[in-house]
């Protein structure tokens, strides 16, 4: 099976450049552009997250998430979604578009199952392979899309049992 998608990357961003290598290898064809210079909206940049809560809409690798300087699992869609919008570098990536379909992250089973990926390559996941860079700190496990439909944080803490104080 053959697709044709469109991936927004940050450029130079080496992880990104592993899972475009992945999907060529593959037998995709690529509309590759740089996350920082589209002109997001609210509505164009939340099709991308579909029923995930909102600290999975954050690249968790990001300098002010490891720093704990902004905290993802604290805000409302609309917080969320402001951070996004004026830092384009939060943003979870890559996120990709094929036949209508929209996904932020690299999430290689479910990639496999809706468009395909060549199994003898090396695996490739998210976050950053620079050997510079520190350990996050916030990188506990997100939970899966297909755990329910959260319209916030708030529900996701109900549905977790987290406690958002």
């Amino acid at each position: 099976m053959m697709a044709h998608l469109t991936f927004w990357q940050k450029t130079g961003c080496a992880g990104n450049a592993r899972q475009l290598a992945l999907l060529r290898a593959s037998g995709h064809t690529i509309d590759v552009r740089d996350l920082r210079a589209e002109p997001w909206t609210a509505e164009t940049l939340r099709r991308f997250f579909g029923a995930r809560p909102v600290e999975a809409w954050f690249n968790r690798s990001a300098p002010r998430i490891k720093r704990r300087d902004l905290r993802p699992e604290t805000l409302s869609e609309s917080e969320a979604m402001a951070a996004l919008l004026a830092e384009p570098l939060l943003i979870r990536r890559p996120l990709l578009a094929c036949g209508g379909r929209f996904e932020a992250g690299f999430d290689t089973e479910l990639i496999a199952g809706w468009i395909g990926l060549a199994t003898d390559q090396t695996a490739v996941g998210e976050g950053c392979i620079r050997p510079d860079m520190p350990p996050n700190p916030a990188s506990e496990p997100l939970p899966p899309a297909d755990r329910g439909v959260f319209t916030g944080v708030d529900q996701h803490n109900q549905a977790t049992g987290a406690n958002s104080e």
